[in-house]
């Protein structure tokens, strides 16, 4: 059985049976992979040494596992911990937003399919929500997964008519469209979605940063300002696959 190596994040976690796992994991290389760390929770010499004791939820870590395209559950061979993370579980609102970042990497791309873009920022970001750059941190990872995933909604623009909207005063957000509409046009949107101009302002400005990979610049933003965008996020999200984030209600 062929054995390959990979830089892992552990994005959810089902205990299989007293001693093992099934676990979804964000490799660098290959993407999305569900295994079956078999033995994960034994405390004999040979199942401690191979996974730790267990994976949880957020940590990173170096995977051995089978490569079997035509299976769906691969097989963890061995996990070794690089980054537990242990800063933000003493963040409640950090540890909160983790789950959500899973979630929406879960959510947005297909299995198999390498997404070494969102790994490294998923690093960064996770690093980050046990700082004071969480607020921002998470808003511009939330628009990086959506570009990657090729959904980043339309926010220069209307999307009826296509005139610039400006980010002054109110501006109307239409989930059902995939982004924003102007004075005109928003009333024919009965379900819309109305934020700040000058935060959708705050978020145009993050794409360009997160364009040129200035993230270090990225502008500060406090819970009340995040909220609204994370909230904007969350709606278009939820639109495009059809069904409510489990994770959204701690965030929001």
């Amino acid at each position: 059985m062929p054995l390959v190596a990979d830089r892992c994040i552990c994005l959810r976690t089902v205990e299989y049976s007293e001693t093992s796992q099934v676990l979804l994991l964000l490799s660098r290389e290959h993407g999305l992979l569900r295994v079956i760390a078999k033995g994960a929770h034994r405390t004999t010499r040979a199942g401690a040494g191979r996974f730790g004791g267990g994976i949880d939820l957020l940590e990173e870590g170096d995977a051995v596992f089978s490569d079997r395209p035509e299976k769906d559950l691969l097989t963890l061979t061995e996990w070794r911990l690089r980054e537990g993370h242990l800063p933000l579980r003493r963040s409640l609102r950090g540890l909160y937003l983790g789950f959500h970042a899973a979630e929406l990497v879960c959510s947005l791309f297909e299995e198999r399919d390498p997404q070494p873009a969102v790994f490294d920022m998923l690093r960064i970001t996770l690093a980050e929500l046990a700082t004071p750059r969480v607020e921002q941190a998470f808003v511009a990872f939330q628009l990086l997964v959506l570009r990657e995933a090729g959904l980043l909604p339309q926010l220069q623009t209307c999307r009826l008519c296509g005139q610039p909207v400006a980010s002054q005063g109110r501006v109307s957000f239409a989930p059902a469209l995939g982004g924003v509409v102007c004075r005109t046009c928003e009333g024919a949107q009965a379900q819309r979605f109305v934020i700040d101009g000058r935060l959708l302002g705050a978020v145009r400005y993050m794409l360009t940063l997160l364009a040129g990979g200035l993230t270090s610049r990225l502008p500060s933003l406090s819970r009340a300002q995040s909220d609204p965008i994370n909230r904007l996020l969350a709606e278009h999200v939820q639109y495009v696959i059809g069904r409510p984030l489990r994770t959204a209600r701690f965030v929001l």
